[in-house]
């Protein structure tokens, strides 16, 4: 069974002013299923929520740890969570 789940993540490196935030979308969409939103933090950084199946979550994580983002990630923290379920789409914030 594949569990719903939800991840938060933050992506810091040269991730801002890069389309970092559209291709996050455009990724998640690809994968199919995921809702929630990529947001530019004050700090550089930027936050990504994802609910969806676990292996939808795990395969978005996956590809912002990779080669394949825009602009240079220098490093991803992220949390796994309990879904709240309160987001429609995949949005830009």
């Amino acid at each position: 069974m594949n569990e719903v789940a939800r991840v938060v993540v933050w992506v810091r490196g040269r991730v801002q002013g890069v389309g970092f935030r559209w291709f996050t979308r455009a990724k998640a969409l690809e994968i199919g299923g995921l809702r929630g939103f990529a947001l530019n933090l004050d700090d550089g950084r930027v936050q990504v929520v994802a609910e969806g199946s676990r292996d939808g979550c795990q395969s978005l994580l996956d590809w912002l740890q990779g080669d394949d983002t825009p602009g240079r990630v220098d490093g991803v923290t992220e949390i796994w969570d309990t879904p709240r379920g309160t987001y429609d789409d995949f949005a830009i914030r």
